[in-house]
């Protein structure tokens, strides 16, 4: 038989200090390049979003790679693909740390829509708030100054 496998996540990760580099002009571009470097590595992503200081993806993992090396490849591939492309960001550099939290089938749609609604979002929640309602809901402990 086959291997059949359903590996649904949400990722979750900001800019360096969370600084806003993720203008308008720059998603544009970046947000389907992310979904270059995810189907060069046999990865998919179903939805990619964010606003100025983070990201969001919806991405479906092969049963061959890791979620520590699915993050690597798009972290590492999209900044520099960002310093090649933009030299105004030079500076630009994803932060070391990352959430990943498994969804099922029947959270797809509603993940979707929560990375499609990040604008409006935002105007109410700072990116910290939004990571600590992430992990409660997930059950995921932590000390407050993981979240920097």
């Amino acid at each position: 038989m086959h291997s059949f496998v359903s590996c649904l996540l949400h990722v979750v990760f900001s800019t360096k200090e969370r600084r806003p580099f993720i203008t308008e002009p720059l998603a544009k571009r970046l947000w389907p390049y992310i979904g270059g470097i995810a189907v060069h590595k046999k990865m998919r992503t179903l939805k990619v979003g964010g606003v100025a200081d983070h990201i969001h993806i919806l991405l479906s993992l092969p049963s061959t790679l890791d979620i520590a090396k699915a993050v690597q490849l798009i972290k590492g591939n999209s900044s520099k693909w960002v310093h090649d492309e933009f030299p105004e960001f030079r500076d630009f550099e994803w932060q070391e740390g990352y959430g990943a939290f498994s969804i099922g089938i029947s959270g797809v749609a509603a993940t979707t829509a929560y990375i499609e609604n990040q604008a409006e979002h935002h105007r109410k929640k700072s990116f910290k708030d939004e990571l600590k309602q992430i992990l409660k809901k997930h059950q995921i402990e932590c000390e407050e100054s993981m979240l920097d």
